[in-house]
């Protein structure tokens, strides 16, 4: 096998899987473990990878989309296949936080259009206005300081409204998780600590998300992997992602 063909399958092992090790390398394609360094550093310099120690990882993005208006435009059918999963969890008569996700005001809109009886509550405009007149949903509005950009409420008094509670089951929003470093991000500080106290108030906690945002980061962490029971996605991650997932206990639906 020629060099290049071997930097190719290495970026192919990389993006399957998340992440490669040297020895593996070494052992598939029979070179030693300076050679597959060298490979390494070579793709790094590229700006294909990221070294570590005994391998490498994917690069990941920064997530820098702030307003909610143009996320909502955003893989649609992805965001409904997820909301109609989470939908399907609901029990009758739960109570149920809804925090500032796109997906969440689709599963608001599935709500709305379902008999099913449950208490709402939230710290997101739309969603009040999509199930204020549904006389099954019982719409509980948190308050606090008014983000424009997310058109939700989040900090302190939003906070302290939600500490009242113990949620049923909460559906949180995220802009990427790493599950290396068991991440969960957000672009918004007042909105990540908001997601956090949800967490905290919540029996159980969902994670609702794009099989993509594995492969990107905001700038502020909320919460680890370890803080949340499961994760709704359109589908499956590679290999690797959901054995790290499994090994934490964390379910994927």
């Amino acid at each position: 096998m020629f060099a290049e063909e071997r930097l190719l399958e290495i970026l192919n092992i990389l993006n399957s899987e998340g992440k490669v090790k040297v020895k593996e390398l070494s052992r598939k394609f029979n070179v030693t473990e300076d050679c597959i360094r060298k490979d390494l550093k070579a793709l790094e310099n590229q700006g294909s990878l990221k070294r570590t120690y005994g391998g490498a990882v994917q690069i990941r993005e920064s997530s820098n989309n702030y307003d909610i208006r143009a996320r909502k435009e955003i893989n649609v059918q992805s965001k409904t296949i997820i909301a109609g999963k989470a939908f399907d969890i609901i029990k009758d008569r739960e109570t149920i936080f809804l925090d500032l996700s796109t997906t969440n005001i689709l599963l608001a809109k599935i709500l709305a259009e379902s008999p099913k009886r449950a208490t709402v509550v939230t710290n997101t405009l739309e969603i009040l206005n999509i199930l204020s007149f549904q006389n099954n949903i019982t719409v509980v509005a948190t308050g606090g300081i008014l983000n424009k950009n997310l058109l939700g409420f989040t900090g302190s008094a939003t906070i302290e409204f939600i500490s009242k509670y113990k949620f049923d089951k909460s559906f949180i929003g995220s802009c990427g998780v790493d599950v290396f470093d068991r991440s969960i991000t957000t672009f918004d500080i007042d909105d990540g600590i908001t997601k956090k106290a949800i967490i905290e108030a919540s029996k159980k906690s969902y994670l609702v998300m794009e099989n993509n945002k594995f492969h990107f980061d905001g700038n502020y962490k909320f919460a680890t992997l370890d803080d949340i029971d499961c994760i709704i996605i359109d589908e499956l991650p590679n290999s690797e992602t959901i054995t790290i997932l499994e090994d934490l206990n964390i379910k994927l639906l």
